[in-house]
């Protein structure tokens, strides 16, 4: 057996053990004698050598305040005080401009280019299905009728934000709870002062469904039972509250949540925006599709009135056969704030800005380390669009004046200057406000997120669905719509960066126009069909924008729920049947 090799020198500086494995016993040859060097030599080298380091190092102590203060100049913005901003394409909004040049050309070009019964012409390849985990979800949780496992206790969560927002956070509770074998109580909503919404879980969604739903899959209850409740006093804010990071992995829960929960039999995770991982296991995937595509149905009040609504635009667009176009417009007097984009106000407008960003976000917008720049927002495609480019883009991508618009939207910034051109291009332009009647409206004014479902409704069943700012409620929408529409988003997303040039141009023409809005619509209906490879750490590629084709399992589930059901089953309404044909085709 070889014995280790051991790389050391011995007091005669010879080698023992070396790389090869040979050991050499010859000593090492005598050192030569050394020759003295004169101390004042000595002195004059070793001050020739600290003259020329500190001499090096004094240039790099000069050039690194230059560098630094070239890069704050460069980066910050302060130069650009001395000389003026530089000029970018595309950065200032000179829409109303190029609309009163085109506006001729605009309105008498009513030629039918858009069928938008045929507007969408790419179809979604169906991929390999990878077997549903429907004969194991029970196994894996614990929660069906006939599994024997205790749960491990209760599970308390807040929802914050608007209605998608909130959503989201009750489609990921239903999750969490599957994966901690917990029982769900029905989540809270947080009230938040920018959203000013008191509607609670029950006011915008149908409680006793939303339980009937997940039966089988995770329980779900009103209250903590009041024998748990008593272990604290009966004080909510004694039962241990966990802060969960951010998309945190089921290796996470299950090694810092559990514990807790089982401990304690019941806790609480408070804030719960975004609190679990997209990528989880199939059956945890599956119970997001159940609890957003079947557990989630508007409450009566709100599904009796989008019903109305709905069925006013197929009248109103009989001339297109019952088929009409929504438009989610997010250019509300908070969003144009919030933007920090520039449109044609003024200082008049820049101070109203600010003081609504002040009153509404605080300092937020006044720390030292943000530079705000309206002109490379609108650059990047960070502004709202106006209700006048959504109206150039959509006449020039083909859709002509009978064309019927439903406006999702809350009010909009100076709503009399702003609709104006829009109106003046599409006439039968209609609002929820337009559609219902005082009286119909008037449980829902003041609770925003009420209205936002109203929104969400009409817009769900819509031919062509607008999103034109981003946000929870286009991603979630257009989710909804590629489940509902066999894998089609049947969505406009316009490229912003890409419409702002054009609409700077004061030299284009309305053909010009047109061919680049076609070529928009086309990589809309392109983009339509495509479903992500990753599912990357944010909304964009979350399964809620993309629920194909891990939330297909749904229909395995039972054989009462398919795409020919109800729109009960799918968390929206109860409609007519000749609007869930209409919807389908």
């Amino acid at each position: 057996m070889k014995s280790k090799i051991y790389h050391q020198q011995n007091s005669n500086n010879s080698v023992v053990g070396s790389d090869n494995g040979c050991r050499s016993e010859s000593p090492s040859p005598p050192l030569s004698p050394s020759r003295r060097v004169p101390r004042r030599q000595r002195r004059q080298t070793l001050f020739r050598a600290a003259s020329f380091s500190f001499r090096r190092k004094l240039r790099y102590l000069l050039l690194l305040p230059m560098i630094y203060a070239s890069g704050l100049l460069m980066c910050v913005g302060p130069f650009s005080g001395l000389v003026g901003w530089v000029y970018v394409p595309g950065s200032v909004y000179r829409s109303p401009e190029i609309y009163r040049k085109l506006r001729h050309d605009i309105l008498a070009d009513n030629s039918t280019d858009v069928e938008i019964s045929s507007v969408w012409k790419y179809k979604r390849r169906p991929k390999m299905q990878k077997p549903c985990p429907n004969s194991t979800v029970t196994s894996h949780l614990g929660n069906g009728e006939s599994s024997a496992v205790a749960h491990s206790g209760y599970l308390i969560v807040e929802a914050n934000g608007g209605l998608n927002q909130q959503r989201s956070a009750i489609c990921n509770a239903v999750a969490v709870a599957g994966l901690l074998n917990a029982v769900l109580v029905i989540p809270e909503f947080e009230f938040h002062a920018i959203w000013k919404d008191s509607s609670t879980f029950g006011d915008i969604y149908d409680e006793d469904h939303f339980i009937s739903s997940l039966e089988g899959y995770v329980k779900v209850v009103r209250h903590v039972p009041n024998e748990v409740m008593a272990r604290f006093d009966y004080n909510l804010t004694s039962i241990p509250t966990i802060r969960v990071q951010a998309w945190a992995t089921v290796k996470y829960y299950n090694g810092e949540v559990y514990p807790v929960l089982k401990e304690h039999g019941v806790i609480r995770i408070s804030p719960f925006a975004n609190r679990l991982a997209m990528s989880v296991p199939p059956y945890i995937q599956l119970l997001r599709c159940i609890a957003n595509y079947k557990a989630l149905k508007f409450s009566s009040p709100i599904s009796t009135l989008a019903e109305k609504l709905v069925d006013r635009m197929v009248e109103k667009s009989s001339e297109t056969g019952g088929k009409y176009v929504a438009v989610h417009l997010r250019f509300e007097e908070d969003m144009v704030a919030f933007s920090c984009c520039l449109y044609e106000g003024g200082r008049a407008e820049k101070s109203e800005m600010d003081v609504i960003r002040q009153k509404s976000w605080k300092g937020k917008f006044k720390r030292g380390d943000r530079v705000i720049r309206p002109d490379l927002n609108r650059v990047n495609g960070k502004c709202p669009l106006t209700p006048l480019e959504v109206g150039m883009m959509l006449r020039g991508m083909g859709f002509d004046n009978n064309t019927s618009i439903y406006l999702a939207s809350g009010r909009i910034y100076q709503p009399e200057k702003h609709l104006a051109p829009l109106q003046e291009m599409y006439p039968r332009l209609y609002t929820k406000e337009s559609l219902a009647t005082p009286e119909e409206l008037a449980p829902f004014e003041g609770y925003s997120s009420r209205m936002a479902a109203l929104d969400y409704t009409v817009s769900l069943l819509s031919e062509v669905f607008v999103t034109t700012q981003g946000g929870n409620f286009p991603h979630f929408l257009m989710g909804h719509r590629r489940f509902l529409f066999g894998g089609h988003a049947k969505t406009i997303i316009p490229d912003k960066p890409k419409l702002v040039l054009l609409l700077q141009d004061m030299e284009i023409r309305w053909e010009v126009f047109k061919k680049e809005m076609k070529q928009m619509l086309g990589e809309s209906d392109r983009k339509g069909v495509m479903v992500p490879r990753v599912r990357k750490i944010n909304r964009k590629t979350s399964i809620y924008t993309y629920p194909l084709p891990e939330c297909e399992c749904i229909f395995h589930l039972s054989s009462n729920f398919s795409t020919t059901g109800n729109i009960q089953n799918l968390g929206a309404l109860h409609p007519t049947s000749n609007l869930m044909t209409s919807a389908r085709l």
